[in-house]
């Protein structure tokens, strides 16, 4: 055992395949297995010290590059309004819906925790500060960062273990220290720099495994061997576990996978039966158990953390709200009669409660609003009475709706009955009027209608249609019974169904979901059940249900549901969208942030991004004609390197196809950050097509000039580090100026502004002025005392009642949406490119002087914003009021006249939290 370490390490970490079982036997020796010839033992626990130099050297630039001031934004970028928002809510513990599974938030709100961040600041808007509100967002940021560092050595040690040499394996880190886009994302708290470094890691342990499986069935089953299958696997769980991008991985290795299981099953000599079943279920549980076991995991960690109701739980099931704190309710009766108080909620949707306010609608019937409520409340009460009024046993009609108090006639299958809801004393009712805002035929608008003392009139009678699919027990399909009878109603004299439907009404209606009765509306869209029941004669000991709890299971199965319907959902356009042709030639980016004549544009450094694409191209070209060869009977697959670059290339593009083409079938919004994990298959392809050209086969000639296949390397990293530099401005949110910004715009499609930025450097050492939200021309006295702006004890000290107006100068400003202060010839270029308009806002400032010309401060009276907005004034929050001053929004277009400039968050979790 010794000596074979011995041997390895003098081999430099690759020692020759070992001998077969029988080497005593010349015979035995010469039997076929699977080990695949020309494969060398790649321990990247067994590198030289020099290769360690170069991957801890390389990870150190990568870290200086990475997190150079990483402070910079001091406000909200992109995306970090969604992810930076979950971690608030982590720490609130406040029930969230997300597209995206939860391991890399968890992770960046453990950095924010540990950094002090109490969860008091919401993250709602690009742009907004986390200077003053002291947001550890730095903390935050550098998770992200420092993954995005570990994918270096990462990189580093995937080109060892597939046998690349040294200058190829640090070429590679350099092309992902350099490349622009990698580090715009991996210094903001986003999703994508966990997810590269996970997708990297599983890359770095199948190569791992994939090489102890090629040494042959000597090496099948050793502690080396289930290290690397069990790491592989932890990759698959943590990959998916960040963004479900990780299936794609799972898809990868699976298709591998497939492949090694062929291979063994035709390998009869090595491999009987018996060990192939074992190869089989050694796989099953590395790559499939394990990687589920980690993913559920996460959400267990979830649902500990998410414990309290929030702005996520209407998307869940009642039964699922029903686990939330403050969400479950006490045990009901279980029997539904007439005269009983009951709360009836929508299955379908979500959306709540059957509700009614004393607002009426503007239009229609001009009756008072039937609406879907979320939130439990007495408006959602109703009672149900039958259709005719009691009569006693001497033949007297009881009225009122409490005339059933006294009475347990239990409501079935087919009975007529009408609802009245208790605060406002009116029954619901329809009639043949148009809704509100579904305006269509076969939709009639659904009221409340009467006063009190009222008897009713036809459209207030329903009838009970049990839908008995959905019931749960034999009796709940025979009469109602709550929460487990599922039931249509059915207006007896128009015959359509009470329905409801996610479109929500405007702010007349308080946004609450719309309530209709469709003549033809869907089953599920019309289907109702009761959720709290109470009624006078149902004592302590009538039966009494609750809802089931779903447990770990049920919570998690229903949570992946909700979560593809709604990635299924994000349909809309976004002013940065992208679509997958795009991609691989860089043709578009990503508008991340402006403000201050700055600019942060996720953009790709063409050096690396091109090159890389074409290095995917020259492998298909090279399979297609190797496919074609290889049908004329040459003997090209008889050389050791040629099946070596076809095998190990193959399967770094394989990865690459895995992770870009699954777009392609994709309706909902994309972004060209979803490319990089391919972007990073494609890097590493690039390298193994230079370690191939200049370092393995001989007939090019260069392997046995290393000089030239080094130099190349060099002068490679250093053009793209002088591009990296180019576009760094745009990486990190620095300084630029316009010349400068026009001579690299390679390509009219890459949609970054040019004139954001200053003509010239020394411009940027001007304080900054009081940011408006339009490109608006401002006309802005500045001399001394104007009454006719604001009353004159308003801007005058009283001890200086003596001051007098010496003078009054005008001047005309124009600012962009983001505040930002332009000059004419910014502004004449932006009328040249038609890409904005101009309104007016006028603004007075005064100074006062004294009689020596010396400026006295002046003392005003608070602004109206410090009071609050007036609680009896309708509008706008009274947050946003704040954030946004009174002049309007100059709307920038992009070169497609439809797209606004402005930067805006993705869409990923926008359904989710809105």
């Amino acid at each position: 055992m010794a000596n074979t370490s011995q041997k390895r390490f003098s081999e430099k970490g690759r020692s020759p395949a070992p001998p077969a079982r029988n080497s005593s036997s010349g015979k035995a020796s010469n039997k076929k297995s699977y080990a695949s010839e020309g494969v060398k033992d790649n321990d990247i626990f067994l590198l030289p010290a020099f290769d360690y130099q170069v991957m801890a050297f390389m990870t150190v630039l990568a870290a200086a590059v990475r997190l150079f001031r990483i402070y910079q934004p001091t406000s909200v970028v992109f995306d970090e309004v969604h992810f930076g928002g979950f971690a608030s809510k982590y720490i609130k513990g406040k029930f969230f819906m997300d597209v995206h599974p939860p391991l890399a938030k968890l992770l960046i709100t453990l950095a924010g925790w540990l950094a002090g961040f109490d969860g008091k600041f919401d993250f709602k808007d690009i742009g907004k500060d986390y200077l003053e509100p002291k947001v550890p967002y730095v903390a935050m940021r550098m998770l992200p960062a420092v993954l995005g560092v570990l994918t270096i050595p990462t990189m580093f040690l995937t080109l060892k273990a597939y046998g690349c040499k040294t200058v190829t394996a640090a070429m590679g880190t350099a092309l992902l220290i350099f490349e622009n886009a990698l580090t715009t994302q991996s210094r903001l708290i986003l999703l994508d720099s966990p997810l590269l470094i996970c997708t990297a890691f599983t890359a770095l342990a199948w190569t791992c495994f994939n090489n102890q499986h090629e040494l042959g069935p000597e090496r099948a089953f050793d502690p080396t061997w289930w290290f690397w299958l069990a790491a592989t696997g932890l990759g698959l769980g943590a990959t998916v576990s960040v963004k479900w991008v990780g299936l794609f991985t799972i898809a990868w290795v699976g298709s591998l996978t497939i492949l090694q299981l062929w291979v063994l099953l035709g390998d009869t000599e090595n491999v009987p039966a018996r060990k192939w079943f074992k190869h089989f279920f050694a796989r099953v549980f590395c790559l499939i158990i394990i990687p589920m076991a980690f993913y559920m995991g996460m959400f267990g960690i979830h649902f500990l953390c998410l414990v309290n109701p929030g702005d996520g739980d209407g998307f869940m099931s009642s039964e699922f709200q029903a686990t939330l704190n403050n969400k479950g309710m006490a045990d009901t009766p279980a029997d539904v009669a007439f005269g009983s108080e009951v709360t009836i909620r929508h299955h379908n949707t979500q959306g709540g409660y059957m509700h009614s306010h004393a607002h009426m609608y503007p239009g229609g019937s001009k009756q008072q609003q039937v609406t879907l409520y979320p939130h439990k409340d007495e408006n959602n009460i109703f009672l149900l009475e039958n259709q005719t009024q009691p009569v006693t046993a001497d033949n007297v009609t009881v009225t009122g709706p409490r005339a059933w108090s006294n009475t347990t006639d239990l409501i079935k299958n087919g009975d007529v009955i009408r609802l009245y809801h208790l605060t406002t004393h009116r029954r619901l009712h329809s009639h043949d009027v148009r809704p509100p805002v579904t305006e269509a035929d076969w939709q009639n608008e659904v009221s409340a209608y009467g006063y009190e003392g009222f008897e009713g009139d036809a459209n207030d009678m329903f009838r009970v249609e049990i839908v008995k699919s959905l019931s749960d027990g034999d009796v709940a399909k025979e009469r109602l019974r709550t929460i487990q009878t599922k039931f249509r109603l059915i207006h007896i004299m128009s015959g359509c169904a009470l329905f409801s439907h996610k479109v929500k009404l405007p702010d007349w209606g308080f946004e609450q979901q719309e309530v209709t009765c469709a003549k033809q509306g869907t089953l599920p869209n019309s289907i109702w059940y009761i959720e709290q029941n109470f009624h006078p004669t149902f004592g302590p000991d009538a039966e009494k249900v609750n809802y089931r709890n779903p447990g770990f299971l049920g919570k998690f199965w229903e949570l992946q549901r909700v979560m593809w319907r709604t990635n299924k959902g994000l349909t809309e356009s976004h002013a940065w969208d992208s679509r997958p042709p795009s991609w691989p030639t860089l043709r578009r980016g990503i508008n991340f942030w402006g403000k201050d004549h700055r600019q942060i544009y996720l953009l790709g450094n063409p050096a690396i991004w091109w090159p890389s694409t074409l290095a995917i191209l020259a492998y298909v070209v090279f399979k297609a004609v190797a496919v074609l060869r290889w049908q004329r009977s040459c003997n090209d697959y008889s050389s050791v390197n040629f099946k070596r670059f076809d095998y190990e290339l193959g399967q770094t593009v394989l990865g690459w196809a895995f992770h870009y083409f699954p777009f392609y079938l994709m309706a909902r919004q994309l972004f060209l950050h979803h490319y990089l994990p391919a972007l990073y298959f494609a890097i590493m392809a690039l390298c193994q097509l230079y370690d191939f050209f200049f370092n393995r086969i001989r007939s090019f000639g260069m392997k046995e000039v290393p000089a030239i296949g080094n130099t190349v390397a060099a002068l490679f990293v250093l053009f793209a580090v002088f591009i990296f530099t180019l576009y760094a401005p745009l990486t990190y949110g620095n300084t630029w100026t316009k010349d400068a910004c026009r001579s690299v715009k390679l390509i009219d499609t890459w949609d970054f502004d040019c004139n954001t930025f200053h003509d010239d450097y020394s411009k940027y050492s001007t304080p900054v002025s009081v940011a408006f939200d339009g490109a608006t021309p401002t006309s802005s006295p500045v001399a001394a005392g104007s009454s006719e702006a604001m009353p004159k004890e308003a801007v005058t000290p009283k001890k200086q009642d003596d001051s007098k107006v010496v003078g009054r100068e005008e001047s005309v400003e124009y600012r962009d949406q983001d505040g930002n202060l332009l000059d004419d010839e910014a502004v004449k270029a932006l009328v040249k490119e038609g890409k904005a308009k101009f309104e007016t806002k006028y603004e007075t400032r005064t100074r006062v002087i004294d009689e020596a010309g010396n400026e006295v401060p002046a003392v005003a009276p608070d602004h109206p914003d410090i009071q609050g907005q007036n609680p009896d004034t309708k509008g706008i929050p009274e947050a946003k009021g704040k954030s946004q001053p009174a002049n309007a929004k100059a709307e920038s277009e992009s070169l497609e006249g439809e797209r606004k400039a402005k930067a805006q968050p993705a869409s990923d979790a926008n359904e989710a939290t809105r």
